[in-house]
């Protein structure tokens, strides 16, 4: 057993207080999340057509996950989940920001919540966010109020690649202050990270990467629109450019890493924060049925890898459901935090250094609005904003095109249950739009 993976085991071991005060191991945290990006979008998930070695050395230097879940369909209720490791429903961030709140109260992520940053901050992280916030606009909700030293990027749903006049979601911030937009906005997020590393190389730290790419709109220079002269499609195309941008930025970051002789020091994770918007992005989430704003499975599986050199076992693929809402828990058990009571997310550790057995998950749950799901097992039931349920076998039909719920109504009869218990200790959203959906949800 590598040296670095005997010392976790340990970790495990001993006293949460313990390992908080004088922790044995404290890796750096690198954190990558694509936007909008399809299941089936990189050359580790089979695609031939966009070339992203960077994001596949990931997998080919650690762990793949088949079946990688984020907890919403839809941008900032899966970031919402992703940093406090808690279902975003239990404190009701179900949709997107939007709309004004009630009685003076800004709209984002609440206050009562914890995030990531603020946990590993008293541990002795320096943490650094650059991209793509998306859980509050309000100055106090902001991620220099939410545990982060240092924050460069937007905080909407969405901004131009290109420079240009400032959009409905803000300019660019370097900390609180507005900042002249970049020529090209992947380019200045890979460089604000590699400038990261470079200054807290002796660390620890946790940098967070949130790309816009491969959300709309569709922008990319012509450095990197010449790499894919035989994509007909235009708007297929700029994708294609949008997401080499991405790996390129990526393939630094990690290059820094690699020259810092970091790569042992540092758990890096990659995933997208909900399956591929096809009518937006052209994004692939084959062989998955569905999309982005979707609990079928092109809406809520996506692409989840990571790599911790000479700990976590190299070029393997793990097929156990995993959620983006474990890794919160997972980080902060590895650089030596106590996890507290109420997260619903999971420390991964033990099972992928083989320590413990059985699965993460027996049950993940799935709502947005009038559109619900839960998986259990090899099954998964989809609720629909019509009414009626749709019954799957994944483990036969990961394309869910056989509906079984007239097969087995036994099933649909335990997986309703099911959800109707966890949905019961969830609270309704408090603001927010559901899409596609037709109008506001009631406010408590």
């Amino acid at each position: 057993m590598p040296a670095r993976a005997v010392v976790l085991s340990v970790l495990l071991l001993v006293s949460p207080l313990l390992a908080q005060s004088d922790p044995p191991a404290r890796p750096n945290i690198v954190l990558i999340v694509a936007d909008d990006l399809g299941y089936g979008e990189t050359g580790a998930q089979g695609a031939t057509d966009i070339p992203t070695p960077n994001i596949d050395s990931i997998a080919k230097s650690g762990l793949r996950f088949t079946n990688g879940y984020v907890s919403c369909p839809y941008c900032a209720p899966t970031r919402a989940g992703m940093m406090t490791g808690r279902y975003q429903q239990r404190f009701g961030f179900e949709f997107n920001p939007l709309g004004v709140g009630q009685k003076g109260v800004p709209i984002g992520l609440p206050r009562t919540e914890t995030t990531l940053a603020e946990r590993l901050k008293p541990l002795g992280y320096a943490t650094g966010m650059f991209g793509k916030w998306h859980l509050g606009s309000a100055p106090t909700l902001r991620p220099t109020n939410r545990g982060f030293d240092e924050f460069y990027g937007f905080l909407g749903g969405m901004h131009p690649y290109l420079p240009g006049p400032v959009t409905r979601d803000g300019p660019i911030y370097r900390e609180n202050d507005p900042v002249d937009p970049p020529a090209y906005l992947t380019d200045a997020l890979a460089d604000e990270a590699v400038s990261f590393v470079q200054r807290h190389a002796e660390g620890p730290f946790f940098l967070y990467l949130p790309f816009n790419a491969g959300h709309s709109p569709l922008e990319a220079t012509e450095k990197y629109l010449a790499r894919f002269p035989k994509i007909a499609d235009t708007r297929r195309r700029t994708f294609a450019a949008m997401l080499s941008a991405m790996d390129d930025g990526i393939g630094r970051v990690l290059g820094a890493l690699r020259k810092a002789d970091l790569e042992e020091e540092t758990l890096v994770i990659f995933l997208s924060d909900n399956g591929g918007s096809v009518a937006e992005n052209t994004s692939v989430n084959g062989p998955l049925r569905g999309h982005k704003i979707e609990v079928y499975e092109g809406g809520i599986r996506v692409p989840f890898m990571i790599q911790w050199k000479g700990t976590l076992p190299e070029g393997k693929t793990l097929d156990f459901p995993v959620s983006s809402l474990d890794i919160h828990p997972t980080t902060l058990a590895a650089a030596g935090g106590e996890a507290p009571e109420g997260l619903d997310g999971v420390n991964l550790l033990p099972f992928l250094l083989g320590q413990s057995e059985g699965v993460p998950h027996e049950v993940l749950c799935w709502r947005m609005g009038a559109s619900r799901a839960i998986r259990m097992g090899d099954w998964k039931l989809v609720m629909l904003p019509r009414g009626d349920s749709e019954l799957y076998d994944l483990s036969a039909d990961i394309g869910e095109t056989e509906d079984l719920s007239e097969a087995h109504p036994e099933q649909v009869e335990t997986l309703r249950a099911a959800f109707d218990e966890w949905n019961s200790q969830m609270i309704e959203p408090r603001w927010g739009n559901a899409p596609g959906q037709g109008g506001r949800p009631r406010r408590k």
